[in-house]
């Protein structure tokens, strides 16, 4: 990234007609995964470091976050090294950046437009500051901030939004910016999402003896209590996910329910758990199979937790049937979703937006991005 920031201003690119292409910069945020064994524990250590996972006093944070990283190296690296030692989570952000690249240049706002993704990673590396500096080399007319998080928290696209206007500002980046914050019941994301879960049942449905139910559980991460409590709507929104999903399925009879995993501190966390959800299927004699709803890129907590540690589980528990729907990765109907968010994010002329244009959360959610906006107007005003 730095090999781009030190090559120079970019020759202007022109339109076929003459006038100057618009230089759309799209920053894709994502979570970040360690590269080999030798970060996992400074990539533990950023993540628990972080104001918003780890909610306790300021002056607690320091020691108690570098201490849960270190209790939890030892797991996480036995996790990571199923995977080959690191995550595939930034390659497969970086096709997922290639292809909608394509898929915008291959529209006719492609030939007003340049667009060019970019990656800001939250714990590991390409992180914000590297990203904010190679997007201000580019010398972009405006920039639109796309989580790859479908649905917004405070604990992921929220902490993403604080990092990046700390470290654009340090880049003195201040060019037009729109911020998509959530799109957790986009038609386009459902629809895709809807015939990856279509086809995966019907897989399992053909694997399985005649007669044999089958239960759809999608799997979300989760939230301690404490904080959906206290404002953030994520559980609001995945909710909203699943019903646009099983929407767009369109199976009569269809048996659901929504679960959450990786649970990682002993406080009260959002229930039912995916261990719990998967004790009652025991209990009912139903397969299951897995959608993970809030994760569009296959990482540790979908190839390691739901494909090895919870089927293990299921095995154990003696459940008839243990499958997993995948995740969309490059899939070219979410890309295709993915550009018609963006279209419609810049469209809009909004410089925060939902999927919908406006606020979609109820007002009890106070820590909705919309909410905080107009608070602050009101206090400016």
């Amino acid at each position: 990234m730095d090999q781009t920031a030190s090559a120079g201003p970019p020759a202007p690119l022109e339109h076929p007609a003459g006038a100057a292409r618009r230089r759309v910069a799209i920053v894709l945020f994502n979570l970040g995964g360690p590269d080999r064994t030798e970060s996992v524990r400074p990539f533990l250590r950023n993540l628990f470091l972080d104001p918003a996972i780890l909610r306790v006093p300021a002056y607690v944070r320091p020691w108690l976050g570098r201490l849960i990283a270190w209790r939890r190296t030892r797991a996480a690296t036995e996790n990571y090294a199923i995977l080959g030692g690191g995550s595939p989570l930034l390659a497969l952000t970086e096709a997922q950046a290639r292809a909608l690249e394509a898929a915008l240049a291959a529209t006719p706002d492609g030939e007003a437009a340049t667009h060019r993704c970019f990656i800001a990673m939250r714990y590991w590396h390409p992180m914000s500051e590297a990203c904010a500096r190679e997007v201000a080399a580019w010398q972009p007319d405006e920039v639109l901030l796309l989580p790859l998080y479908p649905q917004f928290s405070t604990t992921t696209t929220g902490s993403s939004l604080l990092a990046w206007a700390a470290a654009a500002r340090a880049a003195r980046l201040a060019v037009p910016t729109t911020t998509l914050c959530c799109w957790h019941s986009d038609p386009g994301f459902a629809a895709a999402t809807a015939r990856l879960v279509r086809q995966a049942h019907e897989e399992a449905r053909a694997a399985l003896p005649p007669g044999t139910r089958l239960r759809l559980l999608f799997s979300a991460h989760g939230l301690p209590e404490s904080i959906v409590k206290a404002g953030d709507p994520y559980q609001w929104q995945v909710e909203r996910s699943v019903a646009a999903v099983t929407a767009a399925l369109d199976l009569p009879g269809l048996d659901h329910m929504v679960c959450y995993q990786s649970r990682v501190t002993p406080e009260t966390w959002l229930s039912p758990s995916i261990e719990a959800a998967l004790e009652q299927a025991a209990k009912d004699g139903v397969a299951v199979l897995v959608c993970p709803i809030a994760f569009v890129s296959e990482h540790s907590e979908t190839l390691v937790e739901l494909d090895v540690e919870y089927r293990e589980v299921a095995e154990r528990l003696g459940l008839p049937g243990y499958f997993r729907v995948p995740a969309q990765n490059s899939d070219p109907a979410f890309i295709a979703a993915l550009a018609d968010l963006v279209r419609s994010a810049r469209a809009g002329g909004r410089a925060l937006c939902s999927f919908a244009g406006g606020r979609q959360c109820p007002k009890p959610f106070g820590d909705c991005p919309h909410a905080g906006a107009a608070r602050r107007e009101k206090v400016s005003a």
